[in-house]
């Protein structure tokens, strides 16, 4: 079963697939957040739809970024051969 989903996830001939089902529930999340109901929000983005859908895909792609960053320029990243 595992090697099932390790296949699907490291197979390059699924990756259209992927992207499909990504985008899927990427606009599942969205559609539900417009059926959530606001009675009050403490700032004025907590009553738009989308917006924390919106906000953690941007922090997690924020995330992603920073930590490449720290990883390759900040020189903590080695090379895979760094211990042989």
């Amino acid at each position: 079963m595992i090697a099932k989903i390790v296949h699907f996830f490291g197979d390059t001939k699924f990756a259209n697939w992927r992207r499909r089902a990504l985008v899927i529930v990427l606009v599942t999340v969205v559609i539900a957040d417009f059926l959530v109901e606001r009675d009050h929000g403490e700032f004025f983005w907590d009553d738009l739809s989308g917006w924390w859908a919106g906000f953690g895909f941007l922090s997690c792609v924020v995330i992603i970024v920073v930590s490449k960053a720290i990883g390759h320029q900040g020189r903590i990243m080695r090379d895979e051969d760094y211990y042989d």
